[in-house]
């Protein structure tokens, strides 16, 4: 009597083809951040389309102030710990600020080395113009790029503030000329962050590729936060863009503290939890 093994269906892996799909029949995508094995592990099995080891591990991992003291090395740590977690998600990785910046030579290693070491999916640039050259010479390694315009916070220091990004026509224009060349030169997505829902809007209907929005409104084709914020680990960030759905440092203080008050009155371990 022969027996047959059971056969279990693997969840089907996004791709950059499962996104275009995705805008084209009108389906938004949903995008979160992923720093490590444990919290990717339970996104994936929510059904995120989109993994992002951003650079803003910096921020919330690391305590700085800013994205930029980010280096390749944590960010592949990060990303390695992610894809390790991830059964259907697409993980995207930030490159970090320096390693792609006027140098495409630099941007190809940069890039190989996150895609080799870390096995995630596709790299994340911000910038447009002025980092064209670079975003060329990566993709030109078959390695997938989402773009990021509007503000970008690896520039932190040039613009010298986290406000809305092109208000004022002409920086407007430029973002609109940014994105077109971007996607000429072949980048699977875009994402649009801090600008008008009116530009944000305008940019996704002139594209072909999905463009993920983070204070961009609701006329683009996704959505990306920042996990932390959005699950309220972080409490000292709150811009208007950012919706809660979760308390978890009250929660997580309040749970610290009654383990601390359990341990000091000896009720914790209790003759069921011990051996």
């Amino acid at each position: 009597m022969s027996t047959q093994k059971a056969s279990h269906k693997s969840p089907k892996k996004i791709t950059t083809k499962t996104l275009r799909e995705m805008k084209q029949r009108g389906e938004k995508i949903a995008m979160l951040t992923a720093y490590d094995y444990s919290m990717a592990r339970i996104l994936d099995a929510a059904g995120i389309e989109v993994l992002l080891v951003g650079d803003s591990a910096a921020n919330v991992m690391a305590g700085y102030e800013t994205t930029v003291p980010m280096t390749l090395e944590a960010m592949i740590y990060h990303a390695q710990s992610v894809v390790r977690a991830v059964d259907r998600a697409m993980v995207v990785v930030d490159m970090p600020f320096g390693t792609y910046q006027g140098n495409p030579m630099q941007a190809l290693e940069s890039a190989i080395r996150i895609m080799k070491e870390s096995e995630a999916h596709a790299v994340k640039m911000e910038g447009g113009r002025e980092i064209i050259e670079s975003v060329k010479a990566v993709l030109s390694a078959g390695i997938p790029v989402m773009g990021h315009l509007g503000l970008t916070p690896q520039s932190i220091y040039k613009f010298g503030t986290y406000a809305v990004r092109a208000t004022e026509p002409e920086e407007a224009q430029k973002l609109l000329e940014d994105a077109h060349l971007l996607e000429e030169a072949g980048i699977f997505a875009l994402v649009l962050e801090k600008i008008p829902a009116k530009l944000g809007a305008q940019v996704a209907q002139s594209l072909k590729i999905p463009v993920i929005g983070i204070g961009a409104g609701s006329g683009v084709d996704g959505q990306v936060l920042v996990t932390h914020d959005m699950l309220g680990i972080t409490i000292d960030f709150s811009p208007r863009f950012l919706r809660r759905y979760l308390n978890l440092h009250n929660d997580i203080l309040n749970a610290v503290q009654n383990y601390i008050n359990d341990v000091k009155t000896g009720d914790f371990p209790n003759e069921n939890e011990q051996y």
